[in-house]
Order: C-alpha cells, then structure tokens, then sequence
C-alpha cells in the first residue's frame, strides 16, 4: 500500500498491538475480516518476539520506539491505537510518550498499567509463575489470569506451533520490563484522547480493579464488560462484530474531540 493511503482513502487509521501469547494476526483475525474494507488498518507484532530470543537489554521502551517506527514506515502522522493484554501496557506507555500521535485509545485486559505499591502480592505470584520451567510456565500463566473455577481453554490439536517455542522467554522477558519501566499512573489524567477499555466476566478480578483505576484517571473514558468471555477468549476473537462497534464509536467521539480542541 502506499504510504498516503491512510489519509487520502479516508479511511481511520488504526494500529494494532497484540498480547504476549498469540502473534498479532490471530489476535485480531476475526475484527481484521469485520474492519478490512472500512479501516486502514497496520498490525504489529511485539519486539520481544522479534528474534529468536528477547533483543538484549529488552526493555518496554523497545515496544514504544517500535510502535512509533511501524507508524512512521505506514505514513501514519497520527492514528488509532488499539492494544491487549501486553500490548496494551506498550500502547499506555506510548500515550505517555507520543500522546499527540494516538487519536484515540482501545485497550483489551491491559497486562500492566504502571506500578503501584498495592501491587506487591500479584507481583509475587507472576514471578512464581516465571521461575517455573517453562514446559510449565505457560500453562500457570493462562490459569493465572482466570478467575478461580474457571477451567482454561484446551490447547490446539496438533503439534505447536513454531512461533510458540518464544512464548515462556518473551513472557518472563516482558515481566521484567514492566517491573523496571517507569511510568507515573497521574499522566493519564493529561491524556484528552477518548479511550475505550475491553474486560471479560470470566478473567482474573485484577481486570475490574485496573479497570477502576483507569477509569478514575483517564478523563474520557469508556469501560465494557464482555459477559462470559476472558483474557484468553478476547472480545475482539470472541466477539469482533460488538467489539468493531465499539471501536467505531469510540473513533466518532475522537473526531468530536478533535473538531472541539481544534
């Protein structure tokens, strides 16, 4: 595609940013079918996964620079930036750095949103996970972020497949990262942008508290509770017709913003 296309198609530019379990192409497959003719749309994959091993020094300013270069090489002046899971800590991250880049915010169960004192306790239980072998890993990862009685999905028939042999280093890779990033929760009260945050009946609690502490910072924010579905069942797989709709509302409101602050 050319470079201009974003903007002279009048399409809504969108950048995608996928968790840190799944490559960006199955994380958003079902919404890419619903939002192809409609949405100029750039996927991007994490950098942690960018090689065989996490990069050296692998840090989350890698994923910030690494959205920011994606959307320079499509031509995006500016966009929508849509993140889960892992990808959504990148993507708050980034409107911290570059908010006059992001139009508006669409995050799915945010892995991280800063850190905080009070969260001491999930943080032990993460690096209990990570310090599994990581034949075991994986598996304590997903049962971790469901809540209690709820049996996770059965994994794929057949061999796995070649990308997910990065998975449990990249998992615990990223884990650092965000314990080592600084990132102050007080400057989302800054961010003007409408933001829209996905959560599941069905995932960990933690998803309701961070989605009560982001709701209480960002000034325009929209929260939605898929019922019945979870961290590893996302709205955008599970439901990506609702989730498009949610999307294309929330990119209307970026416009109002903008004609106001304009």
């Amino acid at each position: 595609m050319e470079k201009n296309e974003a903007t002279s198609s009048g399409r809504p530019p969108v950048l995608l940013v996928p968790g840190g379990v799944n490559p960006a192409a199955i994380s958003y497959g079902p919404l890419l079918e619903v939002l192809k003719d409609e949405a100029y749309v750039v996927v991007k994959d994490l950098e942690v996964y960018a090689t065989d091993t996490p990069p050296p020094g692998y840090g989350l300013e890698l994923e910030v620079e690494g959205i920011k270069r994606t959307a320079e090489a499509a031509g995006l002046k500016s966009f929508h930036l849509v993140g889960y899971s892992g990808g959504g800590a990148a993507s708050l991250a980034f409107i911290v750095k570059y908010p006059e880049l992001v139009r508006s915010l669409a995050l799915i169960e945010p892995a991280w949103i800063g850190n905080d004192p009070g969260d001491a306790a999930d943080w032990s239980e993460m690096e209990r996970i990570m310090a599994l072998p990581p034949n075991e890993r994986m598996q304590a990862f997903i049962r971790a972020g469901l809540r209690p009685g709820v049996e996770p999905p059965p994994p794929p028939s057949g061999p796995p497949p070649p990308w997910m042999a990065k998975r449990p280093a990249g998992l615990e890779a990223m884990t650092r990262a965000f314990k080592a990033y600084h990132l102050d929760r007080e400057d989302f009260r800054h961010f003007q942008q409408p933001v829209y945050l996905a959560l599941g009946s069905l995932s960990h609690l933690i998803e309701e508290h961070k989605a009560n502490v982001l709701s209480n910072l960002f000034p325009d924010i929209r929260v939605e509770v898929y019922e019945g579905l979870h961290h590893f069942n996302p709205p955008q797989r599970a439901e990506p017709e609702r989730f498009a709709h949610a999307l294309r509302e929330l990119w209307a409101r970026s416009e109002v913003a903008a004609s106001v602050n304009g």
